[in-house]
């Protein structure tokens, strides 16, 4: 009886230890299920997006900046180039910038209205030659532009976490305030542009979620419906203007939105 009274109060620490150890064991397995269900909790609310409150508001403002390049779609009027041997075509192109307000009106999860009023500079070049080949014998002529124009634009877009893809479409009114009412001696440009003219629209981007700033990256391409030649003859090179029967603009941008 002695002999097992020792080996019970001998045994008696090593089962009060293992019980210590049991039960901290536990403890420190339900404190890590705690810690990665948290952190499992936690990553998935990281996995929605920076902001997706902005995505919720009507109204949204920022700014825009772009650049542009200017050309002309030029029909030559075959009447007069046959007469006067003188053929247009398209220059060099020249780069130019824009800068714009931002206004988005949010309709649903997909789709927006965006206005974009603002002012645009830049210059498109005409090259005159006395054959089809088009080999520059003439003054080619440098026609700048400084435009104030009220885009309006419908974007469709999709969400994928932090990155929306979209494409738009609409029309554009520009009024050049640049354009000349009549010729300048001082000056050798003898083409002269009416101010208003109507676009329509077309291109693709991608915005950028990050935080609080919404960044996009937007190529679009412009083209004029009207014929914006002024059809009067420069008094001393009459050439210029009569052989072309049509001109209108074309403009492609490359902006960078802000909201």
């Amino acid at each position: 009886m002695a002999e097992v009274d020792r080996f019970y109060y001998l045994g008696t620490p090593y089962l009060l230890k293992y019980s210590v150890m049991n039960t901290s064991l536990k403890r420190v397995s339900l404190a890590a299920v705690v810690i990665l269900f948290g952190l499992g909790v936690s990553g998935q609310n990281q996995i929605p997006l920076n902001g997706p409150w902005e995505d919720e508001k009507f109204f949204n403002a920022g700014y825009t900046i772009g650049f542009n390049v200017m050309t002309f779609g030029i029909n030559p009027s075959e009447q007069f180039t046959l007469t006067d041997s003188v053929y247009p075509a398209r220059g060099s192109v020249s780069p130019g910038l824009n800068i714009h307000l931002a206004l988005n009106f949010r309709l649903n999860q997909f789709f927006d209205i965006r206005l974009l009023p603002g002012i645009s500079f830049g210059q498109r070049n005409v090259k005159y030659s006395s054959d089809r080949v088009h080999d520059t014998v003439f003054s080619p002529q440098k026609v700048e532009s400084s435009f104030i124009e009220v885009p309006l634009q419908l974007r469709y877009g999709w969400r994928m976490q932090n990155i929306k893809p979209y494409v738009i479409g609409g029309i554009n009114y520009r009024y050049d305030f640049y354009a000349q009412e009549k010729y300048r001696l001082e000056r050798p440009v003898y083409l002269r542009l009416n101010r208003p003219d109507l676009y329509y629209e077309a291109g693709a981007g991608v915005g950028f979620y990050l935080g609080e700033l919404r960044l996009a990256l937007e190529l679009k391409i412009s083209n004029g419906i009207a014929d914006v030649l002024a059809h009067d003859p420069h008094p001393e090179y009459p050439e210029y203007c009569n052989t072309i029967e049509k001109l209108k603009s074309r403009i492609w941008v490359l902006s960078l939105h802000f909201e």
